[in-house]
C-alpha cells in the first residue's frame, strides 16, 4: 500500500509510575524533516525518540509531542536544609533580646528565605525511562500508521482512475492519427487539382508528400512510451513503498510525451486530446506530492 505524508496519531500510557502522552502530526514536505518535543528533564531520549520515527517514516515534516507526568512519585526531592534553618533562627533570636523586637517567627516567614531547602533530583534509570517513551512512541505510530494508509488507499483510487483516463486519452491520439493523415492527403489532392485546373494529378507525388507529412506527425513512439510509463505507474502503486519521489520523475517523464505529441501535426482535436491528457497529469502531479 501506498501511504500519504500526512497525518496524525496519538498514544496515552501508564508506565513505571509515569504517564506518558505521545502525539506526531505530519505534513507534506520534499525529505524528512523530524522534529521532537518533550520536557528538558528527559532530553536525554530525543535521539532515540527520532531514531524510532525515522524507522517508520521516510519523507515529510514530523512533529512529535511528548509529555511525562509523575504518579504518586516526584521527579525531585525537596529536604530541610538545616544547618542554614539553625543559622537563621539564631540570628533572629539574637535580634529578639538584644533589640527588644517582637518575636513573630513563623513557617511561612521562614520558607521565604533563601537556601532554606535542599531540591535534587530523584535518580532516574534512564536507560528504562528511554524504553518506556519509545514504547509509547511506537504506540502512536500505529495509529498515524493507519491514518497514512487510509488516505494512501484514497490517493491510490484517485489516480488509478486518471491513469485509466489517460489510458484512453492515449487511445484516441493513436486512433485519430491515421485520419489526420488521411484528411491531409484529402486536402493536399484538393489543392493540387485546384492549382493543376483538373488536370490529371502525379499520384505519386501526393503519395511522397502525404509520406513525408506522415512521418512529422507520427506520434506511435510517444504513444507506446506513454503507455509503457502508465504500466510502470500501476506497478509503482502495486507495488506500495515509499514511491512518492518515483512517481514525481515518472510524471516529468509522461508530461514530455505529452509536449511532444502536442507538438507534432498541426490538428485541433488532437491538440485537445493532448490539453485533456496534460490536464490529467497535473491533477496527479498535485495527489503525489502528498505521497510519501
Amino acid at each position: 500500500m501506498i501511504k500519504s505524508m500526512t497525518g496524525y496519531g496519538r498514544a496515552v500510557e501508564t508506565r513505571n509510575g509515569r504517564e506518558i502522552s505521545v502525539e506526531i502530526r505530519s505534513v507534506n514536505n520534499r525529505y524528512l524533516d523530524c522534529n521532537i518535543k518533550l520536557p528538558r528533564l528527559y532530553s536525554f531520549a530525543e535521539e532515540a525518540v527520532k531514531q524510532a520515527v525515522k524507522s517508520s517514516i521516510t519523507r515529510g515534516k514530523v512533529d512529535v509531542f511528548l509529555s511525562i507526568a509523575n504518579c504518586g512519585t516526584s521527579a525531585v526531592e525537596i529536604s530541610l536544609n538545616r544547618p542554614v534553618l539553625e543559622g537563621y533562627l539564631a540570628a533572629m533570636r539574637t535580634i529578639v533580646t538584644d533589640y527588644g523586637v517582637t518575636d513573630d517567627i513563623s513557617v511561612s516567614s521562614l520558607a521565604k528565605l533563601p537556601d532554606l531547602f535542599l531540591v535534587e533530583k530523584a535518580d532516574t534509570d534512564e536507560e528504562q525511562v528511554t524504553e518506556d517513551l519509545i514504547a509509547v512512541v511506537r504506540e502512536a505510530l500505529s495509529a498515524f500508521d493507519a491514518m497514512r494508509t487510509r488516505e494512501g488507499a484514497a490517493l491510490e483510487a484517485d489516480l488509478r482512475s486518471r491513469a485509466g483516463t489517460i489510458l484512453t486519452l492515449t487511445e484516441r491520439v493513436e486512433a485519430r492519427s491515421p485520419v489526420t493523415l488521411a484528411e491531409y492527403r484529402a486536402r493536399l489532392t484538393a489543392k493540387m487539382q485546384e492549382v493543376l485546373d483538373n488536370q490529371n494529378i502525379d499520384e505519386s507525388r501526393i503519395l511522397a508528400e502525404a509520406a513525408l507529412y506522415a512521418d512529422k506527425i507520427a506520434v506511435d513512439e510517444e504513444t507506446v512510451r506513454l503507455r509503457s510509463h502508465l504500466s510502470q505507474l500501476d506497478n509503482m502503486l502495486t507495488g506500495g513503498g515509499a514511491i512518492g519521489r518515483k512517481l514525481d520523475f515518472l510524471l516529468q517523464e509522461m508530461n514530455r510525451e505529452a509536449n511532444t505529441i502536442g507538438s507534432k501535426g498541426n490538428d485541433l482535436e488532437q491538440a485537445r486530446t493532448v490539453v485533456e491528457i496534460k490536464a490529467e497529469l497535473e491533477k496527479i502531479r498535485e495527489q503525489t506530492q502528498n505521497i510519501e
